[in-house]
């Protein structure tokens, strides 16, 4: 069976590499489905989840991985994502994100409306918001 390499990547460490039968991923403009031979394009990752199908040698079965932004390079042989946030969907803990959404909630609402630093936790909000979803989809 064809196979294509993928290379899953967040800041802060690899989340995934190894070959996979198929995925899909979650762009800017919707869903993109990439096998083995897929012509080469660079595109931006949109909010949602990417599903890594492995290989049937590999037990089948989809890999969910939440993401938030960021690039995925495809080629004939490899995709490389590159995520700006990623989390696998088994590795959620609803009552973490719950308490980590309430913190960045509290620290946003103590700073001054016109303060700069609000984006940043209405972002960590958001991605709260992005993993709870999903985790309930589970």
């Amino acid at each position: 069976m064809a196979e294509i390499v993928c290379q899953f990547v967040r800041p802060d460490r690899l989340l995934f590499e190894g070959s996979v039968a198929s995925l899909v991923l979650v762009t800017a403009t919707g869903e993109m489905g990439v096998w083995p031979g897929h012509s080469p394009e660079i595109c931006a990752l949109g909010d949602g989840v990417v599903r890594l199908h492995a290989l049937p040698e590999d037990g089948g079965g989809t890999t969910k991985v939440i993401v938030s932004g960021g690039y995925a390079e495809v080629n004939p042989q490899r995709v490389i994502i590159l995520a700006n946030h990623a989390r696998r969907s088994d590795d959620i803990e609803p009552d973490v994100v719950r308490e980590t959404r309430e913190k960045a909630m509290a620290s946003r609402d103590a700073l001054h409306e016109d303060d700069g630093r609000r984006a940043y936790y209405d972002n960590k909000i958001a991605w709260c918001d992005l993993l709870l979803r999903h985790a309930e989809d589970e």
